[in-house]
């Protein structure tokens, strides 16, 4: 299919999907088809040639606001490109518009936006996972082939593991985050998702090349009497989503990987501290003046500005208190990790509805990012991937981490995660569709 059918396409299929909360803006067709006249009449080799990009709001796209799902954020339409976007371009995918988020990138539910909550691909009274909520949901309808997210404490792999496709969370630092409104600086990464790992790991290799370069040593792929590390314990899981991770480590255990329980708890409290202890502070520096300024506007989602605007009273002894604790825990974690070349835990820890995230906006937030937060905080890199469905068709997904750098590594695994995965059926569910195909609307 060309550039210009694959554009042709994506249209026809973001008007019969009718998801309007999925986009902030979406660029007009006749802007798209000329970018993708562009593409097939290249006479280069693109490795992103005829695909359909979407980009999270708090991204720079030429002409477009960054808005980071605050109206009166911006100024006036972004002057150019984002790194990551203009590298999207000259690989040849197409960008079609800018997605839906939970706003300034803070939360993991997708509902925390003037435009709308943006809702689950398959089941619209489920929430989609957040913050990179609009971008997740196009790829999975399959109106767009790649998204870019953004991920700081989860934002770019729980809306994956809801949603059923892959999320890739690279190693801080390799993919630039210029053109990025900020979450945290210290830990913000700019991410990608598609529904099969292979687009998503092409994706990665075109936007990455960051200040940070990978050390010469960094493995290229899972070595021989390769060890994947797994929680003793899954507090937060129920029952059956505790059964389904048994079963996709047994499955990975089938591919010649041993696998090694571990104490997860230094990691665990390592992530209360993103937003329990001092570390919250950074999201105050990075937009806690506006929101100070504007804390009367309709436009700003009220969960949101509480939590940026109590950041700004953090003092900077318990930031600096918390960031030595943080350097302890990751220590203490990484003596745990051992000789272990990676980490397999839940992405997440259920699927709640859009109610209840109304009822509880904090607190199943909070329980969201229980196997998320610890991530970034300890500059590991993650792959989340789909593992099943349970009885009630939830999408149940897992996510390999593995010490910065060892992005090649962790993908391998996550390779042989989801070629495990292919169709397979938690108890009592119905069939999934394999990697690469699209989830029915």
């Amino acid at each position: 299919m060309s550039a210009v059918e694959r554009v042709r396409a994506a249209y026809a299929a973001i008007a019969a999907a009718d998801r309007p909360e999925i986009w902030i803006t979406l660029r007009p067709l006749t802007d798209a088809l000329a970018d993708a006249e562009q593409v097939d009449a290249s006479d280069k080799s693109l490795p992103l040639a005829g695909l359909v990009a979407a980009v999270k709001n708090n991204i720079d796209i030429a002409g477009i606001a960054t808005t980071a799902a605050c109206p009166g954020y911006a100024d006036g339409p972004a002057a150019a490109d984002a790194t990551v976007v203009t590298r999207l371009r000259a690989a040849g995918a197409v960008i079609i518009g800018a997605t839906n988020l939970d706003q300034f990138a803070t939360g993991l539910v997708g509902t925390r936006s003037p435009h709308g909550a943006v809702r689950d691909s398959r089941r619209p009274e489920y929430i989609s996972g957040g913050s990179s909520s609009g971008s997740a949901v196009a790829v999975a309808l399959g109106l767009v082939d790649i998204a870019l997210g953004t991920d700081t404490a989860g934002s770019g792999r729980v809306p994956a593991a809801l949603q059923g496709i892959v999320g890739i969370k690279p190693t801080l630092g390799v993919v630039p985050t210029d053109g990025v409104v900020p979450a945290c600086r210290s830990y913000d990464c700019v991410t990608v998702f598609a529904r099969d790992i292979d687009t998503a790991d092409t994706a990665v290799g075109v936007i990455a090349g960051g200040a940070r370069h990978f050390p010469a040593d960094a493995p290229l792929a899972a070595p021989p009497l390769t060890r994947v590390a797994v929680p003793r314990a899954l507090p937060g899981l129920s029952p059956e989503w505790a059964q389904a991770f048994r079963a996709t480590a047994d499955r990975l255990a089938t591919n010649d990987i041993e696998i090694v329980e571990i104490d997860l708890d230094p990691f665990l409290e390592a992530a209360r501290l993103l937003y329990d202890g001092g570390l919250v502070a950074e999201r105050h520096d990075a937009v806690g003046a506006f929101v100070d300024a504007h804390r009367d506007d309709e436009d700003l989602d009220p969960t949101v500005a509480g939590i940026i605007a109590a950041a700004g009273a953090v003092p900077a002894t318990r930031l600096l208190a918390d960031r030595v604790r943080l350097d302890e825990l990751t220590a203490t974690a990484m003596a745990e990790l051992g000789d272990c070349h990676a980490l397999l835990i839940p992405t997440t820890t259920g699927h709640p509805t859009i109610a209840e995230v109304n009822a509880d906006p904090v607190g199943v937030n909070s329980r969201m990012g229980t196997y998320t937060n610890f991530c970034n905080l300890m500059d590991l890199c993650a792959v989340a991937v789909p593992s099943g469905t349970d009885a009630q068709g939830t999408q149940f997904g897992v996510s390999v981490l593995a010490r910065a750098g060892a992005d090649a590594l962790a993908l391998d695994l996550a390779r042989m995660v989801t070629l495990h995965s292919a169709g397979v059926t938690l108890p009592g569910a119905a069939s999934v569709p394999g990697p690469g195909t699209p989830w029915p609307a």
